[in-house]
């Protein structure tokens, strides 16, 4: 493991509020803590409740926030570019064609534009409800810095270069990571979205391999035997396109370290799930975090930090947009 990522669990004394501060402000200085208190008091609170209020109606809404943030922010950073429609867009390339949540995104934008127009950027909205996606599916409150302002460019090629492909391996993970500015303690801590959510049959598909009587067998010996025939069974061949599993087999719906758990007894559902159990560099991590639900949650709050802070702009950069899905100009 690189220098600086030996993992060692925080005392419980320590405040879970000053390591996130200390990170956001070493992270990045313009990003603050309360942005709106002065320009819009009830920012946060508003998105809160429309999250609230939309999971409570589709409960797949929280897994769908927390993948959404992942594919904004690693392409052109944190800045709702993965909001703008149009020919071209990062919509449009096939990697994020289902991707969901986006108008849950432009329903809390229509209330903070009602209520305080022209302040709070898009961008914001996005962090601010992967952060809460997380707590109302029972993992840790935590507090982040706002004042991100919403980019002007989205083009679709810039997304593959950028995104991780399930069935990448750790060197090719490690890459992406470290391009951003995360850390190898990172990639294994925010893996831990995979926690709650569902995916795609196709994406984990590369695992199983047609036979010569037309049925699916599994070729990925890392993968355990009982759960591979549960996921052929979940998708078949004749399965639709739009057929969906649970990310995680054990409790989907939860924000809890079971994903960690499932990967000791290799019940990771992608490549790259099984690809942090089986590489030594992160092996001892995944041990650790399978065993203690605490560490994981402290360590989530400085990753996802980090994560969210991925080339923000600020200042004079960018925009405030009226709508989510299209510039000003």
């Amino acid at each position: 493991m690189e220098k600086g990522a030996t993992v060692f669990p925080f005392p419980l004394a320590v405040s879970c509020l000053f390591i996130v501060f200390f990170l956001a402000t070493s992270v990045s200085s313009s990003l603050l803590f309360n942005f709106y208190a002065a320009s819009c008091p009830t920012a946060e609170l508003i998105v809160r409740n429309s999250i609230s209020s939309s999971s409570s109606s589709d409960p797949s809404i929280p897994g769908k926030l927390l993948r959404l943030i992942f594919h904004d922010c690693f392409v052109e950073g944190c800045d709702a570019s993965l909001m703008l429609l149009g020919n071209n867009t990062e919509q449009s390339d096939p990697a994020n064609r289902s991707i969901g949540g986006f108008s849950v995104i432009e329903s809390a934008k229509r209330v903070l534009e009602f209520l305080c127009p022209g302040t709070v950027s898009c961008a914001d909205i996005i962090a601010l409800a992967a952060r809460d996606a997380v707590e109302l599916t029972g993992g840790p409150m935590i507090q982040i810095p706002t004042g991100r302002r919403d980019g002007m460019v989205s083009v679709a090629s810039n997304v593959r270069p950028n995104i991780l492909d399930t069935s990448f391996t750790m060197d090719e993970m490690i890459k992406r990571f470290s391009n951003k500015g995360l850390s190898l303690f990172d990639l294994v801590i925010l893996s831990g979205a995979h926690t709650i959510g569902t995916a795609h049959c196709s994406s984990f598909r590369d695992r199983f391999q047609q036979d010569s009587k037309g049925k699916m067998k599994l070729i990925d010996k890392s993968l355990d035997s009982s759960y591979a025939d549960e996921l052929m069974k979940e998708c078949p061949l004749s399965a639709s396109p739009s057929v969906q599993v649970n990310n995680d087999p054990e409790t989907s719906m939860v924000f809890d370290n079971h994903y960690y758990r499932n990967l000791l007894t290799n019940k990771g559902l992608f490549q790259s799930d099984s690809a942090l159990l089986s590489d030594n560099r992160t092996r001892k991590l995944v041990e650790d975090l399978a065993n203690d639900q605490q560490f994981f949650f402290e360590s989530w709050g400085q990753s996802f930090m980090k994560l969210t802070s991925i080339g923000v702009k600020t200042g004079d950069e960018g925009e405030i947009r009226r709508f989510c899905s299209s510039t000003n100009a």
